[in-house]
């Protein structure tokens, strides 16, 4: 009978369809495509994208702007990353592409490939799984040789051909090579790997003396103590500190930030240069920079003992860290030390408390570092105080994701050598609270104003993930607090992983709070930043790597002068524009690091390592190894001795017949079975599946 009802119910859609009457839902969304040509729309501000077949994409390929109509809606929600066999089982919303609105202006990276009069870009991505037709003379006179990475931008996809058309629009060189790949990932990204003339040219004029007038107007920090900490290979020193003792027992703070709208005007090519690329991105083996490297490494870097226009927020402040007084304005500083974190750690603790993994100084250079009484009690003052401000922001909610970051050694030609951590010490807390001091304070006095401006918001989190947090916790014999809305989830998510440090589950813990975050992003509207837990939140400390770092300075030196509040709608979408480059800027770095990883591993195909399952799919398990955080896939298809079932809800898999399970944290030993450099990809074959 439901059989029935069922095919009177399709016979009949199909009848108004015909007759033109049904009328699908349509939203318009990005398209993420994969290698076997099937499509995912996803849309702004919608948790569950639209699954489109490959039979009806209307040509559009990965990155497109299309309007998708809905044909097929489930009774429940839909995955994210679901296959296309779950679509085909009602568990997702399904559509079909009624058209292209834009296509993406990002190229694609494939193989130059010649044969007689006619050429393509053969394309090994895993998101392009068309070649591209392409002009092979304009390629030729491009430099192109067959065999030749190169770049192609689709312009369109004729009815009836087999694939799109394009045009080349960079040519790369041979693979392989690391300049080749660098330069590939940047175009795979349309991101910039050098200067045009007249940016160059621009930032060439910029003159470099600090005039009488330039001085006039600042307040002189020259002969306080001040100095700047970075990490051992930074070229741009774009914050310092200030300290010094008042006669009431409390302390000056100054928070010193290169003043880089001194010598960026609004306008200019160099401004309009750096609005376009929104923010410095940093590749595996080198920077490309916002500014050009006059600015960000010369006329706005506070280098040691050199004379620095800066804006600054300055403090007074407790022993015990409370503000007493604020002041922001600009100012000249003249660092007198020039520290990275190892030395200020070296001096903060005692030699034998910093620790045995490479972050002690010789007994010469900390020597030399400590023979300044005035530097020593500066930075144990201060540090003092940060971990007071660290405790505060604890207490108020704020969440603590951190994890050891893992950097990519490679050799003078850039093949990867060593994969390792590097650990935070107290010294980059120092750094840390003051600069997040500095950046809820302006944002606090400008909120106050209720003008228009940048700030650094991020909402609160997806509460239906957060209940699949704690299911899955409650499995895990982990109780999680009953109020996991606004401020008590946070308190909820601090408290699990801080009971969970140091085990094997903290990791899965950790990795389901973050899918179910928000996005930090720039806007006009200020909701508060949720991970930080603070009420007002903005940029304000890296005006040379960061774009909207720069308009907030432009923004408070025009409220300190009283001057009335700015165009919301133009900065709104200045906001818009700095998220996405970040957004693709973050990308990008991944990418980099992926391919480096992936590169590092062809030397241990074969060789075993112990990991722990870091990802559940349909179609796979990922397992990270420790300690270097490599992930790779264990295909499903792959894993012997049963067949495995996807529990989405419980984060795991379990096997039909001996109910096996596998779920995120678990420890397991894999051997390394391929490593895929393309579409940087590393497969793992389980090796302990029978114990």
């Amino acid at each position: 009978m439901k059989q029935a009802k069922r095919r009177g119910r399709k016979i009949e859609q199909r009848r108004k369809r015909k007759a033109g009457k049904t009328v699908f839902p349509q939203l318009v969304g990005r398209v993420q495509m994969t290698r076997e040509g099937y499509v995912f729309v996803i849309v702004d501000g919608q948790d569950d994208d639209v699954f489109v077949r490959a039979a009806k994409t209307r040509g559009a390929l990965n990155g497109d702007t299309v309007r998708v109509a809905v044909t097929k809606t489930p009774h429940h929600g839909g995955r994210t990353k679901a296959l296309a066999g779950q679509a085909a089982r009602g568990e997702r919303r399904e559509g079909e592409i009624v058209e292209i609105i834009q296509r993406s202006d990002k190229p694609f990276v494939g193989v130059f490939h010649m044969v007689g009069a006619h050429a393509w870009v053969l394309m090994q991505s895993r998101f392009m799984p068309y070649d591209i037709e392409v002009d092979g003379e304009e390629a030729l006179a491009m430099g192109a040789q067959t065999g030749y990475k190169v770049a192609a931008l689709v312009e369109g996809w004729n009815r009836g051909e087999n694939c799109p058309y394009g045009r080349v629009v960079d040519v790369l060189g041979a693979p392989g090579a690391n300049e080749t790949e660098m330069h590939a990932i940047l175009a795979e990204f349309n991101l910039p790997y050098r200067f045009e003339k007249e940016v160059e040219n621009a930032a060439d004029k910029i003159p470099s003396e600090i005039t009488p007038a330039d001085l006039a107007e600042r307040k002189d920090f020259r002969q306080t103590f001040t100095f700047t900490i970075d990490p051992e290979d930074a070229k741009d020193f774009d914050d310092a500190l200030s300290f010094k003792p008042l006669e009431n027992g409390n302390f000056e703070v100054g928070v010193h930030i290169a003043d880089v709208s001194h010598y960026v005007l609004p306008g200019s090519p160099v401004d309009k240069e750096a609005q376009d690329r929104g923010t410095s991105v940093y590749l595996v083996d080198r920077t490309v920079p916002m500014l050009p490297e006059k600015l960000c490494n010369k006329l706005c870097s506070l280098r040691p003992h050199e004379d620095k226009l800066t804006f600054s927020a300055v403090f007074e402040m407790t022993p015990d860290a409370k503000v007493r007084k604020r002041w922001f304005g600009r100012t000249v500083i003249n660092s007198d030390y020039r520290l990275d974190y190892y030395q200020a750690q070296s001096i903060i603790k005692a030699p034998d408390q910093v620790g045995s993994d490479g972050g002690v100084l010789p007994d010469t250079d900390r020597a030399s570092f400590q023979s300044s009484p005035e530097l020593a009690t500066a930075l144990r003052t201060l540090m003092s105080m940060a971990l007071i401000l660290k405790s505060r922001r604890a207490k108020a909610g704020a969440i603590d994701f951190d994890r050891p970051e893992m950097k990519v050694k490679c050799d003078e030609t850039g093949k990867p050598i060593e994969i390792y951590q590097v650990h935070s010490f107290e010294a980059n807390w120092l750094i840390e609270e003051f600069m997040l001091l500095a950046n809820r304070s302006v944002a606090e006095f400008v909120s106050g104003k209720g003008k228009t401006f940048v700030y650094r918001v991020h909402d609160t989190p997806n509460e239906e993930k957060l209940a699949g947090l704690r299911v899955f916790a409650k499995s895990m014999g982990y109780t999680m607090g009953s109020e996991l809305e606004g401020r008590g989830s946070a308190t909820a998510i601090g408290d699990l992983l801080t009971r969970s440090a140091g085990r094997p589950e903290a990791d899965a813990f950790r990795e389901i709070a973050l899918r179910a975050m928000a996005k930090a992003k720039y806007s006009v509207d200020n909701i508060g930043h949720y991970g930080l837990a603070f009420a007002d939140y903005t940029h304000f400390t890296s005006p040379i790597r960061r774009y909207p770092d720069l308009m907030v300075h432009r923004l408070l030196a025009i409220y300190l002068a009283n001057g009335k509040s700015q165009d919301k709608d133009y900065y709104a979408a200045q906001c818009d524009h700095a998220s996405e480059r970040e957004a693709i800027a973050t990308d990008a770095e991944r990418t980099s690091i992926k391919y480096k990883l992936v590169e590092y591993m062809q030397d241990h195909i074969g060789e075993e390592f112990d990991g722990h399952v870091s990802g559940v799919t349909e179609w796979g398990m990922y397992v990270e190894i420790e300690p270097t955080h490599i992930e790779g896939m264990v295909p499903l298809r792959e894993i012997k001795g049963d067949f495995y079932e996807f529990e989405e809800d419980k984060y795991r898999l379990r096997g039909r017949r001996t109910r096996k399970i596998y779920r995120l944290g678990d420890p397991v030993r894999i051997r390394v079975a391929s490593a895929n450099l393309e579409q940087r990809l590393l497969d793992f074959e389980l090796l302990d599946t029978e114990e």
